[in-house]
């Protein structure tokens, strides 16, 4: 019983596989009315063997019932039945224009079959084959090339797109950079576009977040070897917070994004939209693209588009969204367990003078250094742009578009602005803040807020000759020390072969052209002076290197790379060596 059992579920999982290549298939090339038939009848089948799947896991493991589990699987079996029902007894053909084409419900429920039937399948991280830097590293390269070979289908594109130019889309939407050598706009189709939305989502949470999480909720568990694999890449304290991370990463991430969404929807002008979906549409895309610092748009001239460059609440939303996102999840959980401890100390009838340490070091240097940072560009910005590519704003306007053009360059990569337009000192600046970057564990690249913070605070400590880097009362680990020197070095070392390449490439190109198109692709942020279509096809493979890189940081590659070595238990003597 138990083989045939197995048996059923190694079928339903192929199956559902199937169903989720009849799905692509059926938006990404042409169908005759007879293939389009086929697909449909197909779809039917999935669901058929999908429900019985579901009904077997029940019928041999009854503790089901009593997991959260039980809930979606209930929601899942009612709304395949729905379509059913009304499919075979009241003839609905469920037309809508809501998303891609018709009819949409019952891919959901296919893709949702899928989803069920692969998470059932073992995960095994093991470490003896891959560390954990390794297997980042790995999910990004298969998300990567599964995007361009989708981006590549007939129905993607208008007119057609080459495998590099959709490598170098794919690349730049899953490393949630932003840099474009075709128009998003008017170039990919509904369906390219909402293909390029989901590899922004999953580049910008990792594909091993979504994975682990499914399969731990829809299995209950998980090995210890899948745990420890999974600490490392989330930076969980335990073992048994793992899980609860993962849950509170992607309750965050969808949480803001829905708020956001909503919020862009209502400050966008209705008349600049064809239809009520195409509306939604671009308030999804925008929301989905600014918390993760993509910097995509589907305007062909992002927000500097006519419409939208007066937009000042518009460009308020998409500022608070891709901060939020640029802080990093485990900021945000701290900032949300700091206002809770808040709110209940003030409704507290016990009032104690003891003051608990909710606000971690982590937490007080990021927040510490994005709000300096922001602060003193904003002012640079404001004032070096007066009377360049602000004038045509009004005092208002003139603070909130400084605003977005001194945290834009910190990988959000969207642009109110003519970007080429800007004053010397202006682009100088916007190098700073592209190299910074975001701040760890974001959705942002670069060297992040902490690294920097740590150099300058370094650089105070040795100008006042202590030994130590300390600050706020707590004094910062040598490793922290010594990890933020070497990101340093390694992001100099790679910006710089990558300028002198490109260079090489296409010496007819402007130096500083070039250097700004390096350095916003390492930091993953998008903004260009307008060179990115025009590039070589090996410039353009070096930029997708450098975003690769960007995306996963130079030293992470470094450890994939490198085999660790056993601690031994002795030390040289030690010596100083002359530096200046």
């Amino acid at each position: 019983m138990k083989l045939n059992l197995k048996l059923l579920y190694r079928i339903a999982f192929w199956i559902s596989f199937t169903g989720l290549i009849a799905i692509i298939s059926d938006f990404g090339f042409y169908q005759n009315d007879f293939s389009q038939r086929l697909i449909d009848s197909f779809y039917f089948v999935v669901l058929g063997i999908g429900i019985i799947s579901t009904f077997a896991r029940y019928i041999q493991n009854t503790k089901l019932f009593k997991r959260k589990v039980f809930v979606f699987d209930l929601l899942s079996i009612a709304f395949t039945l729905w379509i059913f029902y009304m499919y075979l007894f009241v003839g609905v053909p469920f037309e809508t224009d809501l998303l891609l084409e018709n009819p949409i419900w019952i891919k959901i429920a296919v893709l949702l079959t899928f989803i069920r039937e692969s998470s059932e399948l073992k995960m095994n991280l093991n470490r003896t084959v891959l560390n954990p830097a390794q297997l980042f590293i790995l999910s990004f390269l298969v998300i990567i090339i599964i995007g361009s070979f989708l981006l590549i289908l007939p129905n993607a594109t208008y007119d057609g797109i080459s495998y590099l130019d959709a490598l170098f889309t794919s690349t730049s939407a899953v490393c949630v950079t932003g840099l474009v050598v075709v128009d998003t706009g008017t170039h990919f189709t509904l369906f390219g576009q909402s293909i390029i939305m989901i590899l922004i989502q999953v580049g910008g949470l990792g594909i091993l977040t979504f994975t682990s999480y499914f399969s731990y909720f829809f299995k209950g568990g998980t090995s210890y070897e899948n745990q420890l694999a999974l600490s490392d890449m989330t930076s969980a304290k335990k073992l048994g917070e793992v899980f609860s991370t993962l849950k509170y990463i992607i309750l965050i991430t969808f949480g803001i994004e829905l708020f956001a969404g909503i919020l862009i929807y209502t400050t966008i002008d209705s008349s600049n939209f064809v239809s009520q979906s195409e509306q939604l549409f671009f308030s999804a895309f925008h929301s989905i693209s600014a918390f993760c610092n993509a910097g995509f748009s589907t305007l062909t001239n992002s927000l500097y588009e006519t419409g939208f460059r007066f937009n000042y609440y518009l460009q308020l939303v998409i500022i608070f969204t891709f901060v939020l996102g640029g802080l990093g999840f485990p900021i945000i959980v701290n900032i949300l367990k700091y206002l809770k401890y808040k709110v209940v100390s003030l409704f507290s009838s016990k009032k104690s003078k003891y003051r608990p340490w909710v606000l971690n070091l982590n937490s007080r240097i990021t927040l510490v250094t994005t709000l300096s940072i922001s602060l003193v560009s904003f002012i640079i910005f404001y004032f070096l742009e007066y009377n360049n590519t602000l004038v045509e704003h009004n005092g208002f306007g003139k603070m909130v578009t400084a605003l977005f053009g001194a945290t834009t360059p910190r990988t959000a990569g969207f642009n109110t602005i003519d970007t080429a337009a800007m004053s010397f000192p202006t682009l100088m600046m916007v190098f700073l803040l592209m190299w910074i970057g975001a701040s760890p564990q974001s959705t942002g690249g670069g060297i992040k807020t902490s690294t920097f913070a740590i150099a300058i605070l370094n650089i105070l400590s040795l100008a006042k000759g202590k030994s130590r880097v300390e600050i706020f009362r707590r004094e910062i680990a040598d490793i922290s020390v010594r990890r933020a020197f070497a990101i340093i070095t390694l992001s100099l070392v790679v910006i710089g072969f990558a300028i002198t390449l490109i260079y090489m490439f296409d010496p007819e190109k402007e130096l500083m052209d070039i250097a700004f198109e390096c350095f916003s692709a390492y930091g993953t942020v998008g903004l260009s002076l307008g060179i990115t279509s025009d590039l070589s096809g090996a410039s353009k493979f070096v930029v997708i290197v450098v975003m690769i890189v960007g995306r996963i940081s130079m030293l992470s590659l470094v450890i994939a790379v490198f085999k660790k070595i056993k601690h031994k238990n002795y030390r040289y003597p030690t010596e100083e060596i002359m530096i200046n």
